[in-house]
């Protein structure tokens, strides 16, 4: 006979919700991978997050650094799948996409989604529409980008000229990264 799963589970979701309210707790809003994600990328980033959470298309802006005063779109995938959620605003400048490992899009079936940065990826928002537009591609959740801009906007851990990091900053990252 089997022993019921449910006890430990509903044991595991205890633990993990005292958690999350330790980490919301510390951030300022709910203990989500979007809200943590700009928590994380405004402490090493320098940026400015909106009041509200729930501002359209922007998430902040840049303070410091050859970015300061543009406007950014923090988002954290656990896994990069190629896949980024985009906006059509005009208002937006850069999306500054912090990634666990690649991974195929395949089905999440058995998959963990540690919460880790091994990578960061800095992509300007009018340049990607475009790219995507001419290329009669979809803009909106789930839109697919090419390995190759993937490639272009890494920041982290390979430099990149529109967003240097210094060591503190690499420092920083490395704590969220896992090998």
């Amino acid at each position: 006979m089997t022993e019921d799963p449910l006890p430990r589970l509903a044991a595991l979701l205890t633990a993990r919700n005292a958690l999350d309210a330790q980490i919301s707790a510390l951030i300022g809003r709910p203990m989500t991978a979007g809200h943590l994600g700009e928590y994380i990328a405004s402490r090493v980033f320098s940026i400015d997050l909106e009041a509200s959470a729930s501002a359209t298309a922007i998430d902040g802006r840049f303070t410091a650094g050859p970015l300061a005063g543009k406007s950014v779109n923090v988002k954290w995938y656990l896994k990069r799948e190629g896949m980024l959620d985009l906006t059509t605003s005009e208002l937006l400048d850069y999306y500054l996409v912090l990634t666990g490992p690649p991974s195929a899009a395949v089905s999440s079936r058995g998959q963990l989604r540690a919460w880790v940065i091994s990578n960061v990826y800095i992509f300007d928002a009018r340049e990607l529409r475009d790219d995507l537009v001419a290329r009669v591609r979809r803009v909106g959740v789930a839109s697919s980008v090419r390995k190759d801009a993937w490639a272009a906007a890494e920041a982290f851990p390979q430099p990149h000229a529109l967003l240097p990091l210094t060591d503190a900053q690499k420092d920083s990252l490395t704590l969220f990264h896992s090998d």
